[in-house]
Formats: C-alpha cells, sequence, structure tokens
C-alpha cells in the first residue's frame, strides 16, 4: 500500500482537545486563518472547513451548543438558512461551480464529525470532481492552500454583504 503524508494536519492533532467543542471554542479567536471563520452573524457564523471536500467547502455553524436543528430556535434556523444562501451566491462568484451539496450529518452514525453541535455543509462541485485519487487512493487533492481560500472567499463576502432589506426585515444582517 502507498501512504501520502499530510504532515500539515499534525499541527492540528496535536493541538486538538477533548476538554471543548470545537465550535465553541474557534469563536473565541480573532476571525482569520488562525480559526478560518469568514463572518459571523447574531445567532451563526460562516466558516471555512478545515479538512474541505473540494475547494470552498463552508460550514454555517450555530453559536448555540445543540446536537441538532429541531434544537435551534426559529431565528437561529431562519439565519442559517439565510447564511447558507448568501454562502452559495459567494461560492458561484469564486469559483464558479457547476453544482453544490448542501446538507448537515445528524448524529455520529450520520457521519457528524462533530455530533454534539450543529452545522451545515457547502460544498461546491464540478463534473468530474472526483477522480482516481478519491474513488480509488482515498486521498483528496485541492488545487489551493486553504490560506488562499479564506482569503478569496472573505474578500468576496466582504464585497457581496447582503442590502438593507434582503432579509425582509428593512436592515442588513450583522454579518462581517
Amino acid at each position: 500500500m502507498k501512504r501520502i503524508f499530510a504532515s500539515w494536519r499534525m499541527k492540528y492533532i496535536e493541538s486538538h482537545s477533548d476538554n471543548g467543542c470545537i465550535f465553541c471554542e474557534l469563536p473565541k479567536q480573532a476571525d482569520g486563518t488562525g480559526n478560518l471563520i469568514v463572518a459571523r452573524g447574531d445567532h451563526a457564523f460562516v466558516i471555512l472547513n478545515r479538512f474541505p471536500y473540494t475547494s470552498g467547502h463552508l460550514m454555517v455553524v450555530a453559536n448555540a451548543h445543540q446536537p441538532s436543528l429541531e434544537d435551534l430556535d426559529e431565528l437561529t434556523r431562519a439565519e442559517m438558512m439565510e447564511l447558507v444562501a448568501h454562502c452559495i451566491r459567494v461560492l458561484r462568484k469564486v469559483y464558479k461551480p457547476q453544482g453544490f451539496n448542501v446538507g448537515a450529518n445528524i448524529g455520529e452514525v450520520a457521519g457528524a464529525g462533530v455530533a454534539g453541535h450543529v452545522h451545515l455543509h457547502i460544498v461546491p462541485r464540478w463534473g468530474g470532481d472526483t477522480n482516481f485519487m478519491s474513488a480509488v487512493g482515498g486521498t483528496r487533492v485541492l488545487p489551493e492552500e486553504l490560506e488562499e481560500t479564506y482569503r478569496r472567499v472573505r474578500e468576496q463576502w466582504d464585497q457581496n454583504s447582503p442590502l438593507p432589506g434582503e432579509r425582509g426585515q428593512g436592515k442588513p444582517p450583522a454579518w462581517g
């Protein structure tokens, strides 16, 4: 069997602590390439996935530490969906994908990596983006570094902030 070394993952492994939820801890840091938080709302935030399926793989995460969507209040669920829609708009401009996978893995048996804190995945897709490396080798090949993905998404997010009233409330959301 061949091996591909991903030494960059060791930094995450060594810094990972079982003493807390990563989605509760990361928002305590200043936004940037350290925590990969792209934008914050009143009830949720957008973060770049540190272990993406494709470049631009974003997640919308509730501020509240709850395991499932039905455990969140209506305002949080609504804001999460508005953030998902904005993520799609931004990713269309940055990467020009041909489609998207959007969804949640609720519960460990459903594939949730952080089962105790509900989050939604937004994964841009292109025809042929699954190749022999992922299908046979179980390895993902990404065309750009996470820091560059963060820079590109954040820049487009800032340029495409929703207009006042876009959410039907007559005021801009507190994103950014």
